[in-house]
């Protein structure tokens, strides 16, 4: 009753101080005993009569029986990975002003795109026991882009080199890159990043490893344990502050904590970004060589919705096989195996097979079936030739229907050729993509302390964490 009693005082006291001059005194009411010691002055209005007041003078009345207004949290957005203690770091600064300044553009797309992974990313870290902010690793290296392609080879969300991501249970062939599937491709980096983790015992050094290769790093490790051993913090920054580490990779853990900065509170510095729905879909099975314009036609959608979920196949339809999983808009699974059964049987068939002849070019078996000698080439990796590049006869070559030739993918022509990955944009002091052992491509990764003579407990100590449990 004090504390009542005290909140009515308080707003009466504000209201006499606000009240016009000329408006006139309302009649006392009848003075009553306070209940817990307080004067009777204090409660000279009642309830009601201060809130025909406060609502006379401010439009809405209060109820003085209601509490403090709800503390408002302005505790700021919280990282799980440690960006504070390096948020005035010359090259997170450095960045930081690249991204919210002449990059704006780039990064707001970026977020953008990466709003409709981020979720998803977010998950899988969570299960597997990671930061979640690692998602903005995905921007640094792709700019959340599943299609993404280095001039080295790598490839997708996370940039992953082949050799990787097939040691990570990934396909990568003509037919199927899963490296460009945003949820297989974010499993295999989580499992990466888990193990680089494990190795290394500290969150920025298996970031560099990721970047720049477990092997480097390690033996930096061992190169410069006399300098670790007195160091404090995160023991990435020691070793990068030595002449050993290649540019690409002092700049990468940087470029993380810059991205993070920003990426939580785009606002903050002025960046607009536009939500985009989450990726989301329902799940069909269909035959071998099943044309994804089948799957769009039999679920009721579009072939352009058909490739953007189901960015890993390559050739506008489902490989050889015994069939395989394709996805679609949530909610067009419903109904599907009898819509698609009910396709007549041409709009099912996904190529034509034709034999080879004695003498024939690769060049005459085109302009014979109406289709690219490049396309004929990627959908039979396997055509043996005689001389003068001929044919040898008697093989089968599949030959692509026209809508499945339509909707194959144009992939680059070799990793010296193809285009730069969507990685954060380069400065004069920024970073290059594509110049270090990137992505576990040196190889033997798990036996990296075998190689170099280091072991768990010899990195433990030159990175002045703790020892690192046994690899997987």
């Amino acid at each position: 009753m004090s504390v009542r009693l005290s909140t009515v005082a308080g707003l009466a006291a504000l209201v006499a101080a606000c009240a016009p001059a000329r408006r006139p005194a309302l009649a006392p009411a009848p003075a009553a005993e306070p209940a817990s010691g307080v004067a009777g002055d204090s409660a000279a209005l009642s309830s009601v009569e201060l809130a025909a007041r406060v609502t006379a003078l401010f439009g809405t009345a209060l109820d003085p029986d209601s509490a403090a207004p709800a503390p408002v949290d302005v505790a700021g957005p919280t990282w799980d990975i440690d960006v504070r203690s390096y948020e005035t770091h010359e090259r997170v600064a450095y960045y930081v002003a690249r991204f919210t300044g002449p990059s704006r553009g780039w990064m707001a797309e970026r977020l953008r795109r990466g709003t409709r992974y981020d979720p998803m990313i977010r998950r899988k870290l969570r299960a597997s026991g990671l930061p979640e902010d690692l998602a903005y690793l995905a921007l640094i290296e792709s700019g959340y882009s599943p299609y993404a392609y280095s001039r080295v080879g790598a490839a997708g969300l996370w940039q992953l080199m082949p050799e990787t991501a097939r040691d990570g249970g990934l396909r990568v062939d003509g037919w199927v890159d899963e490296r460009r599937d945003p949820v297989r491709s974010t499993e295999a980096a989580i499992r990466f990043l888990r193990w680089l983790d494990r190795e290394f015992g500290s969150m920025y050094l298996a970031v560099a490893a990721y970047n720049g290769g477990p092997g480097r790093i390690a033996r930096g490790l061992t190169r410069f344990a006399h300098d670790m051993e007195g160091s404090t913090g995160d023991g990435f920054f020691t070793l990068a502050a030595q002449d050993y580490l290649p540019r690409e990779t002092k700049e990468y853990v940087p470029q993380l904590i810059a991205a993070a900065l920003v990426g939580k509170e785009p606002a903050r510095y002025g960046i607009p970004v536009r939500p985009e729905p989450e990726f989301a879909y329902d799940s069909v099975r269909v035959p071998a060589l099943t044309p994804l314009a089948s799957v769009a036609s039999a679920s009721g959608s579009s072939v352009a919705e058909i490739l953007d979920l189901n960015p890993h196949y390559l050739r506008g339809l489902v490989p050889p096989g015994s069939g395989a999983t394709v996805r679609v808009p949530v909610g067009r699974g419903d109904g599907f195996a009898d819509a698609f059964a009910a396709l007549p049987a041409d709009a099912r068939r996904g190529v034509t097979r034709v034999e080879t002849k004695k003498k024939q070019t690769l060049a005459d078996l085109a302009r014979a079936t109406g289709r690219s000698p490049e396309l004929l080439a990627a959908f039979n990796p396997g055509l043996a030739y005689g001389k003068k590049k001929r044919l040898l006869p008697g093989q089968t070559v599949l030959v692509p229907t026209a809508t499945v030739a339509a909707a194959a993918r144009a992939m680059p022509a070799s990793p010296a050729r193809s285009a730069r990955s969507a990685a954060a944009p380069l400065a004069k002091g920024g970073s290059e993509k594509g110049g270090s052992d990137k992505r576990g491509s040196d190889k033997g990764d798990r036996q990296v302390r075998a190689r170099t003579g280091t072991t768990a407990a010899t990195v433990a100590t030159a990175r002045g964490a703790r020892r690192a449990t046994p690899s997987e």
